[in-house]
């Protein structure tokens, strides 16, 4: 992976991918203590950052790969952005969910003409059955963060933080990045390498799922001892990616893990003062923006919502913590 790469995967985007803006509010900026820039990927097609990765993988396919269909894992997001872009493409596609995923990405998903495959995350073995159907059906595989090719979609939302936060008159600062995987951390930290050199990237997960963070400590990838039990859906994965964490290893800073009653205040606040709508783990970013503010540096952060697909009841316990310290 590399800017080539992520300039390449941008140049495919264009006209297919929302160049998404840089929101501010000054009454979170009052909340986080500095400046704060919000990069709303929530308002991407398929309502996540996923679709840039879906996109910039599908279309890299050759035409045989195409014509055998593509095969993913994913809880919602990745597994919605694939599906449009294969859609797009003529390409079938096969997508694993866990059973206990939102509703609304599980129709959406089908929706955009993917066959959807449902296992139990805490008893199922998905990479299993997923290698199982693979091999069966002669299906390509396409890793939502472990593939060079997704890494590099990503990485445009980095080439467009330099752009609009130059804009901005802001040059130094910490963009905090939900965290899974580790597909957008890497993409936008080489972009931002290579563009912005004076901005770091934050890791921000669920605390009890910070396996990126504590990777980033020890230096070593490391895995999360259970599958569930956060409402973050979205970022819930069992370790690093191989791919992806040296690259965070070598320009991230250190990670960052909020609660989940912090991502849902988030989330009120976000539809409050941007009237935007983001998903549990979408919003963990701005989470840490307000609620770790002893542990980030600079005048300035540029946080980035990376998904808005949540069900009704989940977001009607967002706005409920209105008021409650946002």
């Amino acid at each position: 992976m590399n800017l080539e790469m992520i300039e390449s995967a941008a140049a495919r985007l264009a006209g297919r991918a929302r160049r998404t803006p840089l929101l501010s509010s000054p009454f979170l900026d009052a909340l986080a203590g500095r400046r704060v820039l919000i990069k709303p990927e929530c308002l991407q097609h398929t309502g996540s950052f996923k679709f840039r990765g879906g996109w910039a993988a599908v279309s890299a396919l050759s035409e045989s790969q195409r014509a055998r269909g593509v095969i993913t894992c994913s809880s919602g997001n990745h597994a919605q952005g694939v599906a449009s872009a294969a859609r797009a493409h003529g390409v079938p596609a096969v997508i694993l969910m866990p059973s206990d995923a939102p509703a609304l990405k599980i129709a959406n998903t089908r929706a955009l003409g993917a066959e959807v495959v449902l296992y139990d995350r805490a008893r199922d073995d998905r990479e299993a059955i997923c290698a199982r159907l693979k091999e069966e059906r002669g299906l390509h595989f396409i890793s939502a963060y472990d593939n060079a090719e997704v890494v590099a979609g990503q990485g445009s939302v980095g080439l467009e933080i330099a752009e609009q936060a130059a804009e901005a008159g802001v040059r130094r600062a910490e963009v905090l990045v939900p965290c899974g995987g580790g597909g957008l951390g890497a993409g936008v930290a080489l972009a931002l390498e290579a563009r912005a050199p004076q901005m770091r990237v934050r890791t921000v997960e669920p605390e009890g799922f910070d396996d990126t963070a504590r990777s980033l400590a020890s230096g070593q990838i490391e895995a999360n001892p259970r599958a569930t039990g956060s409402i973050c859906d979205a970022i819930l994965t069992p370790a690093p990616g191989a791919l992806t964490f040296p690259v965070l290893r070598r320009l991230a800073g250190p990670g960052l893990a909020v609660s989940d009653d912090e991502a849902l205040r988030a989330m009120a606040a976000a539809f409050a003062r941007l009237k935007i709508v983001a998903e549990p783990g979408g919003a963990v970013a701005l989470a840490a923006a307000l609620f770790r503010r002893q542990d980030l540096d600079g005048e300035a952060l540029i946080v980035v919502i990376t998904g808005g697909n949540v069900d009704g009841a989940v977001f009607a316990r967002a706005l409920e913590r209105f008021g409650t310290g946002e």
